[in-house]
């Protein structure tokens, strides 16, 4: 996998409905394709040259991330935030952000934390937070300064201020967003594997980038309907488990290999489609871990339920405190996600297809 282009794209501003930036990043990487995006923001690369009768694989990661909103300007200049996507409150203070203002300036900011030498014994014994009393300090110090010189208001966007660094020696990412830059970058990575032989392929492929995922897999409701798939592979930044259970427990572990995914809170898996991945994986070395997790969601659960239903294989990459501000991940599961993929294109059939696709459930029975 090319490690700069997974560095832009993790670097890219997109929390959740303020894409442009993540996608126009992965346009510039899909310069041989047909590309177009719709009004959400969701992006559709297609390859060129290729069968449009034949059945449609879509490859599916969502290019939003965790972020925040300016909900007030307050009268000393501090801004009042809520959040976009799901952060847990302890995690977000004394981190630095990133604001995009209305004329695209970027203006950086720190997350309020009262130093302990205000606090009285009751606030330093708690550890009770409320997104109410979080703030993003800009250096301002009054409302009009915070309006008018640096140019911020209210609505604008913000983002975690982290840059992407890449740890050859060890094959370790470092970054932000890998919630689901990484997926992102497995797409392009298993188009790129695909391209030469794409007029061969027993099926359509179609890089599908979904908007929104981080405030309710809203993206991906239109994604599928636009694609319309007879399957789907969806990837995804999984959160990596390897500090929190045994070696013998983990299943999402760093540096394990691709983690497919049995069940989440939005979907149950299609058993065909596993065994048909985990068949192929045997067969070409490519390192897994299998998961079922008892919570968590993917756009999984919005692609499945589109048309007829789609069968679903969740293909994630071990990430370290996704959800926060940075992340870890290997350079070793990103491209066992992307060559699975691709060896599961690349190895479909009719027979295969209908099986997936439960088409032969009741041959013999009636």
């Amino acid at each position: 996998m090319n490690m700069q282009m997974f560095g832009r794209i993790s670097d890219a501003f997109g929390p959740s409905g303020f894409e442009e930036d993540v996608i126009r990043t992965i346009a510039g990487y899909c310069k041989g394709y047909k590309v177009e995006n719709d009004a959400m923001n969701n992006l559709y690369v297609r390859m060129p040259d290729v069968d449009e009768c034949r059945p449609v694989v879509q490859l599916d990661a969502h290019t939003d991330e965790c972020g925040f909103m300016v909900q007030t300007i307050h009268d000393n200049g501090v801004l009042g935030i809520l959040m976009l996507g799901g952060f847990v409150l302890s995690n977000i203070p004394a981190h630095t952000v990133v604001i995009r203002t209305r004329k695209g300036d970027l203006v950086k900011g720190i997350i309020t934390s009262k130093p302990v030498h205000f606090m009285n014994a009751k606030e330093r014994a708690s550890q009770e937070l409320e997104i109410e009393g979080i703030y993003v300090d800009i250096g301002a110090t009054s409302r009009s300064e915070a309006e008018e010189v640096f140019g911020v208001s209210i609505g604008d966007p913000m983002m975690p201020d982290v840059s992407f660094s890449y740890d050859e020696q060890h094959g370790i990412c470092l970054g932000k967003a890998f919630d689901n830059r990484a997926g992102c970058a497995c797409i392009v990575d298993t188009m790129e594997q695909l391209y030469e032989e794409r007029e061969k392929l027993p099926v359509q492929v179609v890089g599908a980038f979904a908007a929104q995922e981080e405030v309710g897999m809203r993206g991906a409701a239109v994604t599928a309907q636009i694609v319309k798939p007879d399957l789907a592979i969806v990837f995804e930044g999984s959160p990596s488990d390897d500090f929190y259970f045994s070696a013998s427990q983990t299943q999402g572990r760093m540096k394990g290999g691709v983690q497919i995914r049995r069940m989440d809170k939005s979907y149950i898996s299609n058993p065909a489609f596993i065994e048909y991945a985990m068949e192929l994986a045997d067969k070409y070395g490519i390192p897994y871990q299998e998961a079922v997790r008892r919570g968590g969601s993917t756009n999984a659960g919005r692609i499945s339920l589109t048309g007829k239903a789609v069968p679903v294989l969740v293909l994630g990459v071990p990430s370290r405190y996704v959800h926060t501000h940075y992340n870890f991940c290997s350079r070793k599961d990103l491209e066992a996600a992307s060559a699975l993929a691709a060896q599961v294109i690349r190895n479909l059939d009719e027979e295969r297809l209908r099986h997936i696709r439960r088409q032969d459930v009741l041959e013999g029975w009636i």
